[in-house]
């Protein structure tokens, strides 16, 4: 969809070739260290996996865009996040992927066995209905502490800047 002056409004940086080519080295340097912190957090094939108000895609369109095996429901109430991330998924290849346009406490769908939520400030413990039991949740940001991690035991890190619960 474009603006008046013909320029895409859901990517902002535009599509420029150069732009392109820079994304895509960015990708080629990063996908190993990528693929790396999934496999170690414990994704596996099969796996549900729902992630928490995606905004920029990351973690959970990335971990889409990287395992096509996996089923991936990305949450995101605001509109043009959401729509971002919808054409974002399916011009990865990925228009399997189920973004909806929905906050945490609206989904109505079925709980995922790995939850991931990076730089929001919610507590472990209000998204227990999100996470299947014995299934983990992933939070990327800042060390919280356990406050709020009622129906969850912390977990080893599988990267520094990652939290890990895993739901009884």
């Amino acid at each position: 969809m474009a603006d008046h002056k013909g320029r895409d409004r859901l990517y902002v940086m535009g599509r420029s070739a150069d732009e392109t080519r820079r994304l895509q080295e960015r990708a080629k340097f990063f996908e190993p260290l990528t693929r790396h912190l999934f496999r170690d957090a414990g994704i596996s094939t099969g796996m549900r996996v729902l992630d928490i108000g995606s905004g920029n895609g990351s973690p959970g369109l990335v971990l889409a865009l990287l395992r096509p095996e996996l089923p991936v429901t990305l949450l995101e109430p605001r509109q043009r996040r959401w729509a971002f991330l919808r054409e974002a998924a399916r011009a990865g290849g990925r228009a399997d992927i189920d973004v909806r346009r929905v906050r945490h406490d609206a989904y109505d769908g079925p709980p995922a066995r790995t939850v991931t939520v990076r730089a929001l400030r919610l507590s472990p413990s209000d998204l227990l209905s999100l996470v299947e039991p014995g299934g983990r949740l992933l939070a990327w940001g800042p060390d919280a502490g356990d406050q709020g991690s009622e129906g969850f035991t912390r977990e080893p890190p599988p990267a520094a800047t990652v939290m890990s619960w895993r739901r009884r």
